[in-house]
Order: C-alpha cells, then sequence, then structure tokens
C-alpha cells in the first residue's frame, strides 16, 4: 500500500487527495512519502512470499486437540501449555502412523521423535483458530479444592440461616485487603 501511495504521489496525487483516498492522516502520508527510498529499498528485498501449507494431519490434530482439553476441563484436570504441548505432539504421532498404516497396510513402530513441535507462537494462533480464550488455569484456580468448596457453600446456607443474615448481608471479599 505505502508502495502504491508513492507512485501516486509521483504520478502527480495531491496528498490530501491521498489521504482521504487511504483514510489517513496527511502527517502519515507525509511521513510515507518522506522515506520512500526506505520502504523502495525494504520492498525489494522482500519480494518472495513464504507461505506454508497445513497438512491434513495438522488439521486433523487441531480439531482433536479442543475436544481433548473440553475434556480435560469438565473432569476439572489442570491444564497447562507444557501439558498441552505434549498432548498435541502425541496426537499428532498417532495420526501420522495411522496414516502411515492405511497407506501401507502394515503396522509401524513408533520409534521416530514427533515431526510436531509446538511453539509459543503455535499455541498462541491456535488458541485464535480455535476459539479457546482460557486454557490455562493455574495459580488459585489450579490448586482449588473443589470438592471442599461444594461442602463449604453447604455449611455456609446452614449458618446464614441459623444466624438469620439475609442475602443482602452476605459479600464476597475475595483478594481484599486492610488499606
Amino acid at each position: 500500500m505505502k508502495i502504491e501511495i508513492i507512485k501516486k504521489y509521483e504520478a502527480g496525487m495531491q496528498l490530501s487527495m491521498l489521504a482521504k483516498e487511504y483514510d489517513q492522516n496527511p502527517s502519515t502520508i507525509g511521513m510515507i512519502l518522506k522515506q520512500n527510498e526506505v520502504i523502495r529499498a525494504a520492498s525489494a528485498k522482500c519480494m518472495t512470499v513464504f507461505s506454508s501449507k497445513r497438512s491434513q494431519v495438522h488439521d486433523e490434530m487441531e480439531r482433536q486437540l479442543p475436544v481433548w482439553i473440553k475434556d480435560k476441563e469438565m473432569a476439572g484436570d489442570t491444564i497447562t501449555e507444557a501439558i498441552i504441548s505434549q498432548k498435541d505432539s502425541a496426537i499428532f504421532d498417532d495420526l501420522v502412523y495411522a496414516q502411515a498404516e492405511a497407506d501401507t497396510g502394515e503396522e509401524t513402530s513408533k520409534q521416530e521423535p514427533s515431526a510436531f513441535k509446538s511453539s509459543r507462537g503455535w499455541f498462541e494462533k491456535f488458541k485464535r483458530r480455535s476459539g479457546i480464550h482460557s486454557v490455562v488455569r493455574h495459580g488459585e484456580a489450579a490448586s482449588s479444592d473443589t470438592k471442599a468448596a461444594g461442602a463449604f457453600i453447604k455449611t455456609f446456607d446452614k449458618l446464614t440461616v441459623q444466624e438469620g443474615y439475609s442475602p443482602q448481608q452476605v459479600f464476597t471479599c475475595d483478594k481484599t485487603g486492610i488499606f
């Protein structure tokens, strides 16, 4: 887009017209025009576009992983990025070996290391692609005793009834302190 702006300016288009056409501030267009040489040099170096096509195994792994994550969340298990990284590699390996067995018709052994290694960038993009927002449980949420919390609710209800407290007199005081 910057190259296009520079070419139109050199062809005689006014700065204010360029700003309106590209819905940019005139000062932004001015900065682009001042950096003309740098922008052209950078675009000349970056003409090669690299793209990686994702295999069907990657797509299938990314379909199965959210299901596994939901199962773990429903079971109340602690899920961390490291655990997910191990599981996605295991799912990927299982899919690769299943595909190899289907292609050859023979049983193969799982002796090679995983061809898939999840990185932090992959994990962030995976969360965006799959719509998972808060996968990792840590801190108090991961170490909480849900059974004890459920039992305390019943105990607390009995206490409020015995002492005659109304619902308006019950407050949540999570992470508060005396100031």
